[in-house]
Formats: C-alpha cells, structure tokens, sequence
C-alpha cells in the first residue's frame, strides 16, 4: 500500500488532509474511504449518496458539480483519482456559470494544492476521488 503524508504547521480548526493511501483520504487524520469533497470548513461524505452507483471518473455527471456548486467555492481542484484526466466543460457548467475555476489533477496533488490553498485563507473545494 502506497501512502503519503501530508504535513502543514496550523490547521486551525479547518479540514486538514493530513494524509492519503490507495484506498483513504486522511482529513485530521481520520481516514475516508469514500470519494468526498473537502473544504475548510465542511466535510461531505456522501459526494453521491446512491452508493449502488460508485462515483469514478467514467461516472462523474453534471448533477455531480452542482452539488460543489452549491457550497459556493472559490475554486475546485478535482482529484481524478492516480490517473490525470480532464472533464467535458458541459459536466462543470453550473460552476463555469458561478464563474468558480474547477483545476483537474491528480487525487494526490489535488490534496497538497489544496492544503496550501486552504493555509492561505482560500475557500477551496477539493473533489476527491480514490
């Protein structure tokens, strides 16, 4: 199992990926097996709730960003898992609409971009998936 720790000097009260492995993200070192979004100040873990239907990549819909729409970000990094991809514009619409840039990268370097954002006051939105 690959893991990687990640280190900041003060979360201050906020959500802190403290670390990542193959199959958890570590927000305050507490471990989430599930694809989530991350924000300074909320935490959701059911990203999509029908868990029948698994939340990947190949599966992400436009119903998907507009929930991240709805916490009103600033930015989104989307976490595209090991692998970078990037997104259909007409699946990120209702952010592009809000005028909220959505970065894709990978899941790991969406964790370390967005600790850095978050340190620095941002109201960033991590979209993770594993």
């Amino acid at each position: 199992m690959q893991s990687m720790k990640l280190h900041l000097t003060q979360a201050e009260g906020n959500n802190l990926i403290t670390g990542i492995t193959d199959d958890a993200i570590l927000i305050n070192h507490r471990p989430y097996s599930t694809c989530l979004i991350v924000m300074p100040n909320t935490l959701v873990t059911d990203w999509r709730s029908n868990t029948v239907n698994q939340l990947s990549f190949e599966t992400l819909t436009a119903d998907d960003f507009e929930k991240i729409a709805a916490l009103k970000p600033e930015v989104v990094l989307l976490g595209t898992g090991k692998t970078h991809r990037f997104l259909h514009p007409k699946l990120n619409a209702a952010l592009t609409q809000q005028g909220v840039a959505v970065e894709c990268m990978t899941t790991a370097a969406a964790c370390r971009t967005y600790n850095i954002l978050m340190s620095e006051g941002r109201e960033v939105a991590a979209a993770l998936l594993l």
